[in-house]
């Protein structure tokens, strides 16, 4: 068997095992065979459970400094590993070799950045004594973990958004519960090694291969305290009607929008940040940049920008050092992306460029004369694929922008302080970014939409507070003391 036909086992609470049947994972590109990967079953998932359970009476107790050395150590061996982790990036996600790199280098300072915060879950003095009834008395307030925590994640970043499942809550004291994408298990597979590797405690870590239906157990189950998803909208809202009680954070889709407005201090810089954040991981980003609207005054002269930028784009082999967009994730993506160009032009839209689909590549569309009504607007494409529009005023652009049912993050290039407070103030998002794109991501920032792009924050410091409960603890001072 060559090393591309690697078997993968599975890990449950410290056990490698193995059931019938292993599925095979497939390069998007070109269809290679990554490896076989062994499925969980219902019995691994009770398993795991139990074992998370177990776990979480030890790991609560774990003081800061060895959780922070474990996800440390987690840090320091995902840099030696570097270039195999970022290989199978290349194989299983079809990421571009740049994009895999980053991708693994972000995994690392995940990791970094929630042993920090480790080490920092503070709390809160209050002084109670406001009123001669409650004199004597203080307040404690401190943070305490929640439980085991059921961290479900995506195939556009397999890596790094398992790290920031993992991170946060081991960091806070709790065990996981790891489901990886069915498309792109094998890195989060490869994660669970290098965790055995860096000394987390037996039970506090489970990754669990399997269809998305069969991993809806652990969904419904009262022993899991808390479910971090990152995923589509339609899967991340049904999943959280049927999560019962337990504390629900999702981060879900978007169709970000950039305004350039005509005080832009740096068009050229503009433009290029504009076409990065629409077509790297060929648009599979919910925040990728999706709707562009640019003033009316530099409106010709910033499309033909993005047009000059866009056309030099290469597409093809993710493992060339040549390719700027790789494939998309499966057929079905490239299909319904295709047609997305086509939607919009049967309704009156104008191809600009691209749109083309070659097997799982879709060549870099740029497509204008759209409207807020058209399927290309208000679904989230998650393709190479961006619209671009003229608009009036300021004021008219941030209403279109808001049209959205989604709300992740929203760029604004401009030199006026009061458009971006007006900005900060009226878009229904969760982050606002001035003269860059909504792309724009520091993995210790907060991050996390509102309407239907999801509930909660992530970035290790805030993903920590999603996953602890309050607790106040009351201190009377007797005075006979």
């Amino acid at each position: 068997m060559t090393d591309t036909m690697r078997e993968y086992p599975f890990f449950v609470g410290g056990e490698w095992r193995e059931n019938p049947d292993p599925v095979m994972v497939r390069s998007p590109y070109d269809g290679r065979p990554v490896g076989l990967v062994h499925q969980a079953r219902e019995r691994d998932m009770e398993d795991a459970t139990v074992a998370a359970a177990v776990s979480f009476a030890e790991l609560r107790t774990l003081s800061s400094a060895r959780r922070s050395a474990v996800l440390a150590s987690m840090a320091d061996r995902i840099e030696e590993r570097s270039e195999e982790l970022a290989a199978m990036l290349v194989l299983e996600a079809g990421k571009t070799r740049l994009n895999a790199a980053a991708e693994v280098r972000r995994g690392a300072l995940t990791l970094r950045i929630s042993a920090e915060e480790a080490r920092r879950i503070g709390g809160e003095l209050i002084d109670l004594d406001w009123t001669e009834e409650t004199e004597g008395r203080i307040g404690i307030l401190r943070r305490f973990p929640i439980g085991p925590v059921l961290g479900i994640t995506p195939f556009n970043f397999p890596l790094n958004i398992a790290c920031h499942k993992i991170g946060p809550a081991l960091a806070a004291g709790n065990p996981v519960i790891l489901k990886p994408a069915s498309a792109t298990p094998v890195s989060a597979l490869l994660l669970a090694e290098i965790a055995e590797a860096s000394g987390i405690p037996d039970g506090a870590l489970s990754v669990l291969p399997c269809p998305g239906s069969r991993a809806e157990v652990l969904v419904k189950d009262d022993r899991i305290a808390a479910l971090n998803f990152t995923g589509s909208a339609d899967v991340g809202w049904r999943l959280r009607e049927m999560a019962g009680r337990k504390k629900v954070i999702l981060e879900l889709g978007g169709n970000a929008a950039v305004i350039v407005h005509h005080d832009c201090p740096d068009l050229d810089y503009a433009a290029a940040r504009i076409v990065a954040g629409g077509f790297a991981n060929a648009g599979q980003v919910c925040i990728s940049v999706q709707r562009v609207l640019v003033h009316e005054d530099i409106y010709e002269e910033m499309r033909g920008m993005i047009l000059a930028r866009v056309r030099n784009l290469r597409t093809g082999d993710p493992d060339s050092d040549q390719t700027d967009v790789g494939p998309l994730i499966d057929d079905a993506a490239a299909k319904r992306a295709e047609e997305l160009v086509q939607s919009a032009v049967r309704d009156g839209a104008s191809p600009l460029c691209g749109g083309e689909r070659r097997g799982r590549i879709l060549s870099p569309a740029v497509v204008t004369g759209t409207s807020p009504g058209m399927r290309i607007e208000h679904e989230e494409a998650f393709a190479p694929l961006i619209t671009v529009n003229p608009y009036q005023s300021f004021s008219e652009a941030l209403a279109r922008a808001n049209t959205s049912t989604y709300g992740l993050q929203l760029g604004v290039f401009t030199s006026d302080i009061n458009r971006v407070m007006t900005a900060f103030a009226e878009s229904r998002v969760g982050g606002v970014v001035i003269n860059d794109i909504p792309g724009f991501r520091a993995d210790h920032m907060p991050y996390g939409g509102v309407k239907g792009s999801g509930t909660g924050k992530e970035g290790p410091r805030y993903a920590i507070r999603e996953m602890t409960e309050e607790k106040l603890l009351v201190i009377t001072r007797m005075k006979g003391a």
